[in-house]
């Protein structure tokens, strides 16, 4: 009896061994493939695909659209810039900004530019300017961009050719003010690509001018 006794808990401690590896082999092996999905996931995982725009907007123009972006001088230290479809066409690492009125000219048919100028608002003649407004041909896409002091020099002819263009401010454009704009010449309306900043002591970012202004959008390939 004592050997039959002996030989049954032999036999019982042998199933005992037998189940615990069989529950340890069992739940190793889910966790092996709970675990593994994650882990493939993280290394098969991709990057996000980061979609290259034109002058650099939020998103893509649609087609017979030109993209474009604008940015006024900061104070007196920093120029401004102007893009159209993906090419700079005035900045300060072009070197071919200057004090007052930044702008140019380009095909509202063929986005092409046509030609670009800055005409100092300061001290230099507004004449130049009055001969460049009126010298533009119909159907021709106008970018401005204000650097330092745009107001000085102005006068009611320049008020009214920029107003012609379609701009809401220019009547108001004054000393030291931040502008940019986008018009045409033949638009039958007021742009909807203006913005503008008084200088104002109780407003002004900079110590004697208020902060640069952006401009960015998709502006039809005919406005007139």
């Amino acid at each position: 009896m004592r050997v039959s006794g002996l030989l049954r808990l032999l036999s019982l401690i042998s199933v005992l061994v037998v189940s615990w590896f069989f529950v340890r082999s069992y739940i190793s092996s889910n966790m092996i493939n709970v675990r593994l999905p994650r882990w493939i996931g993280s290394v098969h995982k991709e990057n996000p695909v980061v979609v290259k725009t034109k002058c650099g907007l939020s998103k893509s123009c649609s087609a017979n659209f030109f993209a474009f972006k604008i940015s006024s001088g900061a104070a007196n230290v920093v120029g401004p810039s102007m893009c159209f479809e993906g090419q700079t066409i005035m900045s300060p690492v072009k070197n071919n900004v200057g004090r007052g009125l930044n702008i140019a000219l380009v095909n509202g048919t063929k986005g092409t530019v046509l030609r670009h100028g800055s005409f100092d608002m300061y001290s230099g003649d507004p004449n130049l300017l009055v001969k460049f407004l009126k010298e533009i041909p119909d159907g021709t896409l106008v970018l401005v961009a204000s650097y330092d002091d745009p107001g000085t020099k102005m006068n009611d002819e320049i008020r009214k050719l920029l107003s012609d263009l379609g701009s809401s401010y220019a009547k108001q454009l004054g000393f030291r003010d931040s502008w940019v704009f986008l018009g045409a010449k033949g638009l039958k309306s007021k742009s909807p690509f203006e913005e503008f900043l008084k200088n104002s002591p109780d407003t002004n970012k900079y110590d004697g001018w208020p902060e640069l202004l952006e401009l960015e959008g998709c502006v039809p390939q005919k406005v007139y």
